[in-house]
């Protein structure tokens, strides 16, 4: 995938991760360079953002670091293989305290 593909495709994963943020009415902060930071009342982050180096979708979260990479259909962990959405739900389901289901 060349450069401006990926950004393209990131860029539309970054705004459907803060629509599905809003429906379920999670707050988020978008930063300049493509980075998304959800703080919960803990005071604990999530911190999404793309990196273009690698081509993939970075996670920051308390359980730990997680990159995504396009597959050709949909981001994908490349450790463990869970799509970005998904992956994202657990991870502000376990820092929110209650389930979440992000739809992208």
């Amino acid at each position: 995938m060349d450069e401006r593909e990926f950004e393209r495709l990131a860029a539309a994963a970054l705004e459907g991760v803060e629509r599905a943020l809003e429906a379920n009415e999670i707050d988020c902060e978008r930063k300049p360079g493509g980075i998304l930071e959800l703080e919960f009342d803990d005071g604990s982050k999530i911190i999404v953002n793309r990196h273009g180096a690698a081509r993939e979708i970075w996670v920051a979260a308390r359980s730990g670091g997680f990159h995504f990479r396009w597959d050709g259909s949909a981001w994908r962990d490349t450790r463990g293989g869970a799509e970005l959405f998904a992956a994202l739900s657990k991870l502000v389901s376990e820092q929110l305290g209650r389930g979440v289901r992000l739809l992208g």
